[in-house]
């Protein structure tokens, strides 16, 4: 028998007691950020705190719980651009990035307006002083909002729509219509034309207010002087009297014939979609692995898929969102890829995930939301909370406890006796032949003759009047 020095022995006992206490260490929440100190503004702006003694950054990040679901119709993008106007000059963004190593940046979604400021904890008054300046004294002046304006059309026009962007496009109007979930976040060069100084004046009035506002903020700060700060430069922020509820008149049933628009690419794109569920919904994180499992038996009953771009993506808001199947294949296999999808959605409804099924789709959920470990997408965790009204700020373990029967009521909810929109795009032509006396579908842009008489009647013989 080997024999082996007392000190092994005595370092694998270290060891062993390493494990032990790890083991019973309690995983942090929220993703690596621990409960916040909460403090509240008397103009009612939540605040949350998470001080980190010695570190030598800052993070602000300021939710405001309204998005581009509000834009006016015919004038999507108009919170996206009322973002590019907090901070309309260059060298603040610069001030930021070149001067502080740090970040600011606006981005709008359907639900949220979110703005980040990263810098040095030593500039932390500065830093909220041109926070202060962005969402108290903005400037929209008709010169300022015609620069930014006509800067946001310039990018909308010059960017490349690919085929897939038009097909995601495509599929939001089919499925949502006039809803706003139906229209582009970031709007359209046409739209936002039509955006003009007062449009923005109101939506400033009616969304930018303190009580409709939760500020985020995490480094190396004294809170203490951080309330006095925020205190003396966002205390003045207007209150609203009333905040704007978020509801809208829900869409009509989509249209179940297969939409084809006639797109220049070598590849036909295919979606299907169905309408989804709420954010806050006690399903979404069921709907979330339901995706994975969707994808892999998407992907298992036609094999092409596996060496195409292909995807399913449950798309949640703060109203139901969207539950999308989508794949850029050759215009010959887009039957195959429609066909099989709805097959898919029957198995889902029928039979539930197996142990396997379950425990890969989980570990990629988690692995998705592994960005959320770090301190800004931790604090985006603690936003979402309210923005969306949670019970409880999502993490791995919330994922983890999703079982076979949650995702299997997730599926009956959201495909069974459900409406579909379908819509491929490429050449009309070729996609016709494909579909032709298989799958009904219309053509966009072309006059739908199936239910048109052949030829006009002749005029009935004249008939003496009785009277």
């Amino acid at each position: 028998m080997a024999k082996f020095p007392i000190r092994y022995f005595r370092s694998l006992r270290m060891v062993c007691l390493l494990v032990v206490f790890l083991s019973a260490v309690p995983a942090p929440r929220s993703q690596g950020l621990g409960e916040p100190q909460r403090e509240q503004l008397l103009n009612g702006l939540n605040v949350l705190l998470w001080p980190a003694p010695g570190s030598s950054s800052v993070l602000i990040k300021l939710r405001i719980h309204s998005g581009s679901a509000f834009d006016l119709a015919g004038r999507s993008g108009e919170m996206s651009l009322l973002g590019d106007i907090l901070f309309p000059d260059a060298a603040t963004v610069d001030y930021f990035t070149e001067e502080m190593g740090g970040k600011l940046e606006v981005r709008v979604n359907y639900d949220s307006t979110t703005i980040t400021m990263q810098g040095k904890a030593s500039e932390f008054d500065k830093i909220v002083e041109v926070l202060r300046n962005g969402v108290l004294s903005t400037q929209l002046t008709p010169e300022v909002v015609d620069r930014v304006r006509q800067a946001r059309i310039k990018i909308l026009r010059e960017t490349a729509v690919s085929p897939p962007v038009v097909a995601d496009r495509a599929i939001a109007v089919r499925l949502f219509g006039d809803f706003p979930y139906g229209k582009p976040s970031e709007g359209s060069a046409e739209d936002v034309a039509r955006i003009d100084r007062a449009d923005l004046m109101l939506a400033r009035d009616r969304f930018l207010n303190s009580n409709n506002a939760t500020l985020g903020i995490v480094g190396g700060i004294n809170p203490s002087h951080a309330m006095r700060i925020l205190r003396q430069l966002l205390g003045p922020w207007r209150k609203s009297d009333q905040l704007v509820p978020t509801t809208f008149r829900q869409p009509q049933p989509p249209d179940p014939r297969v939409l084809i628009i006639n797109s220049p690419s070598q590849t036909a794109e295919v979606r299907l979609a169905v309408r989804g569920l709420s954010r806050s919904d006690t399903d979404a994180v069921a709907a979330d692995v339901l995706a994975k499992v969707a994808y892999r038996r998407w992907m298992e009953s036609l094999p092409v898929l596996s060496r195409k771009p292909a995807f399913v993506r449950n798309d949640t808001h703060v109203l139901p969102g969207m539950f999308i199947f989508g794949a850029g294949v050759e215009e010959t296999n887009v039957l195959d890829v429609i066909t099989t999808a709805r097959k898919v959605f029957e198995s889902l409804i029928g039979i539930p995930p197996s142990a396997a099924e379950l425990e890969r789709a989980k570990n990629e959920v988690i692995a998705e939301r592994s960005t959320g470990t770090k301190p800004e997408g931790a604090v985006d965790g603690w936003l979402d909370q309210e923005t969306y009204k949670l019970k409880s700020v999502p993490d791995a373990m919330t994922v983890m406890q999703v079982s076979a029967a949650d995702v299997q009521r997730a599926a009956t909810r959201l495909f069974k006796e459900a409406k579909t929109a379908s819509i491929i795009t490429g050449d009309p032509v070729h996609l016709r032949a494909v579909l032709e006396n298989r799958i009904p579908y219309e053509i966009l842009g072309a006059i739908d003759t199936s239910s048109a008489p052949s030829k006009i009647p002749a005029k009935p013989a004249g008939t003496p009047n009785p009277r």
